[in-house]
């Protein structure tokens, strides 16, 4: 009996790369791997070969731990590097603080210390703000900065903006977490590999995204520096993050790193968000766009913006896209546009046009 098709492949929203499918060469990887028996537990060809690719973008040194998703690898990378009584500064954007429910608290047993930022990037001083207390029994330790690569607000740090983090946090005796949900986009915002702006600037430990880069799901923690963390591979477990079939995980992985197709479904992802956002922006500034402005720099794969509450409101009638800040002003809401691997330049100039056909109607 064919199988059944539950959904219609040809809406297309701007609501979160999440919402993608998968890239074709990713999905035809899962059915390589699915032929025969390979070993459980990560102890197979397709994890052995994520390893050598790791290695060849983040360092000798570096290993891979594979994850089920985005919040166990986060999960998992800061238990490893923290005792229970460790803080870990972060921006109060950052998705540990606000998106995963108490995770880092509840299961990772750890005290998160935010920082507000107007452009979700940590600075030195910004971290300092938090970054006291050693020695003080009333106050968790802040033994971590954790900074996210691209951020919640699609802003992306330079290389030497990590370097600066690295080194201010490194002699405060503290460790350095990436948050790589969306560290393909980040990359190919710069023109850089993994490594220039992770291990070469000093980066300890990264939860690297795949889910929100074409892949059906999983991710992976990797290892830049092993000595700075601690029983990684047993706390996996406790934290329920080993798949007994790893192999189709990691042969996602594989497919996404093997010769760039990681950076290509990026690079797309970014040139669409550009688009939008160059559409728009003319549009503003021929004065058919009133009511629109932005509130963050398109730098990866996000535009954000703030418009009328009823024009956003009639757009959602042909496209889902969320809120960002709904309180954003009296009658205005501020929302976050999301691209994807699979957008195109005809889903980007329909949506263009449904935004300023709202925005018209007043």
């Amino acid at each position: 009996m064919p199988i059944e098709r539950l959904h219609d492949p040809s809406v297309i929203t701007f609501a979160s790369d999440n919402y993608a499918g998968v890239i074709p060469e990713v999905l035809e990887a899962i059915a390589v791997a699915n032929g025969g028996h390979q070993s459980s537990y990560g102890a197979d060809a397709y994890t052995a070969r994520l390893q050598e690719l790791v290695k060849e973008h983040f360092g000798d040194a570096a290993e891979a731990h594979v994850v089920l998703n985005g919040t166990g690898a986060n999960v998992l990378a800061l238990q490893s590097v923290t005792e229970r009584w460790s803080g870990v500064v972060c921006a109060a954007s950052a998705h540990i603080n606000t998106d995963e429910n108490g995770a880092p608290e509840r299961v990772g047993g750890l005290k998160l210390l935010p920082v507000e930022t107007p452009d979700g990037k940590l600075t030195p001083d910004l971290i300092d703000r938090q970054a006291w207390g050693w020695g003080d029994q009333h106050r968790a330790q802040p033994s971590v900065v954790s900074i996210t690569q691209a951020t919640e607000f699609g802003t992306v740090y330079t290389a030497d903006e990590i370097a600066d983090i690295c080194d201010h946090a490194h002699r405060r005796g503290m460790t350095v977490h990436l948050d790589g949900a969306r560290i393909a986009n980040a990359a190919a915002a710069l023109d850089l590999d993994l490594g220039e702006f992770t291990t070469d600037v000093g980066v300890d430990i990264i939860s690297f995204g795949g889910s929100k880069n074409g892949m059906a799901f999983g991710e992976a923690v990797v290892i830049v520096d092993p000595e700075v963390t601690l029983g990684i591979e047993y706390l996996r477990k406790a934290d329920m993050q080993v798949a007994s079939k790893q192999r189709f995980i990691s042969a996602q992985l594989v497919a996404l790193l093997e010769d760039g197709l990681w950076l290509r479904a990026a690079q797309h992802a970014n040139e669409m968000a550009a688009l939008l956002r160059e559409r728009l922006e003319e549009a503003v500034t021929d004065g058919s766009a009133v009511g629109l402005t932005f509130t963050q720099a398109t730098q990866s794969n996000a535009v954000f913006a703030a418009l009328p509450r009823a024009a956003a409101d009639r757009v959602r009638e042909q496209f889902h896209f969320y809120d960002w800040n709904p309180r954003h002003g009296e009658t205005t809401t501020e929302v976050r546009w999301m691209t994807a691997w699979d957008t195109t330049e005809e889903d980007v100039e329909a949506f263009a046009d449904a935004i300023l056909d709202a925005l018209d109607e007043g």
